[in-house]
């Protein structure tokens, strides 16, 4: 994660940023897809994402980076441009989340901003509980998807999986899958390792 000191679009907002191994250009259109921006992050459960307009949409479902976990609904309006999406909520605590694309070294660089400063401080201290706590890990976890996706991104089934399979899972879902995906890894090379073993000493 980058430390170096960044400028904020107000007193209360909070950023992370990392490197990626897209260019700048296939980062941007990486980010065209603002559903599955979201839907990358561990912590938010969907429960409906409807577009409503161009560059419109309503976003409901549950947060689980606090505990208790929060439940919110929220229109959404995005306005992009070539160094930046930014995504503007209409209710909640948090009154925008930027992406800010930047080339990199080798690659590009990715900041996610949230601003919770649209609202009087008293208001925003009565209502900590609704905080998302989840940038650090969003940040992580995107980071990751980019490095998959600069990998195996070339490969259609690679592709129609993460789109029509992981991608609409719920966190929790995800992480069976992957437990299932690989528990019969490990049961296939046990057969194999079987059938190999039996034909070494009967064949």
């Amino acid at each position: 994660m980058n430390t170096q000191v960044l400028p904020l679009p107000s007193d209360d907002a909070a950023w992370a940023s990392f490197k990626t191994p897209l260019t700048k250009s296939e980062l941007r259109n990486f980010c065209e897809d603002v559903e599955r921006l979201f839907r990358i992050n561990p912590y938010l459960e969907f429960s409906q994402w409807r577009e409503t307009g161009p560059q419109q949409y309503h976003f409901s479902g549950k947060n689980i980076s606090q505990d208790p976990a929060f439940e919110f609904a929220t229109d959404l309006r995005v306005e992009s441009s070539d160094d930046e999406i930014r995504v503007y909520y209409t209710q909640g605590l948090k009154s925008s989340t930027t992406f800010k694309i930047e080339s990199a070294p080798e690659g590009s660089q990715m900041t996610i901003i949230e601003d919770y400063g649209h609202l009087p401080e008293d208001e925003r201290q009565a209502r900590l509980h609704e905080v998302d706590r989840s940038l650090v890990k969003w940040a992580n976890d995107l980071q990751t998807y980019l490095m998959h996706w600069q990998r195996w991104a070339r490969f259609g089934l690679w592709r129609w999986y993460m789109r029509r399979i992981w991608q609409p899972l719920k966190p929790m879902s995800r992480r069976i899958v992957y437990i299932l995906l690989w528990i019969t890894v490990v049961e296939i090379a046990l057969i194999l390792l079987g059938a190999a073993i039996f034909w070494a000493e009967y064949t």
